[in-house]
């Protein structure tokens, strides 16, 4: 897709391009690589923003891994944390003494990975990790930290690469601010 194609005209500006990202998904990957070599770590995708992310991470990770996926949210259709998470989709398998890689879209709050770890660590996973896109602590509401990420970015309302505003924008291939009209309602 082309920048200048129609569903960049919300867009204010393109905060990271698609190569960018894809290469830093890649090192990404490398590096996840090298820590559980010998294991088989199960990565689990917070649906729905991380799902373009976890896709293509999981093909730059040489082991064998279990897929899982969870749909927890604090946000609903808002673009502010509720606080009040819920888990709408569980996961399939057993994590009981399995390494867990939790695959999120972006650590903003904190509130939703937080609870999300204390019901892993319940459920007697050996470890858990976090391994995010995108980590933008300006927003943090938890002392929670992501283990991996691939950018740091600032206190800005992004879509793109799967994440979203009201479900829309996923499919832009890049990682854009939304112009704050487009969520303002102004």
């Amino acid at each position: 897709m082309k920048p200048n194609a129609k569903l960049y005209e919300d867009t204010q500006e393109i905060l990271i391009r698609h190569e960018e990202v894809l290469n830093a998904v890649r090192k990404l990957g490398e590096m996840i690589t090298e820590d559980y070599r010998g294991k088989e770590p199960v990565l689990v995708c917070v649906l729905k923003g991380a799902c373009i992310f976890y896709a293509d991470l999981l093909r730059e990770i040489d082991l064998h891994v279990t897929m899982d996926f969870v749909i927890a949210s604090s946000y609903g259709s808002g673009t502010q944390s509720t606080g009040n998470v819920k888990i709408r989709k569980d996961l399939d398998f057993d994590i009981a003494g399995r390494d867990v890689i939790v695959v999120e879209d972006i650590v903003d709050s904190g509130i939703t990975l937080s609870f999300l770890k204390r019901v892993l660590q319940d459920r007697g996973a050996a470890s858990i990790k976090i391994a995010t896109l995108l980590d933008k602590p300006a927003r943090r509401r938890t002392d929670l930290k992501a283990d991996y990420f691939c950018f740091t970015i600032p206190n800005e309302f992004v879509v793109g690469y799967g994440l979203d505003y009201n479900e829309r924008y996923r499919n832009l291939p890049d990682i854009c601010i939304l112009k704050p009209e487009i969520y303002s309602g102004k």
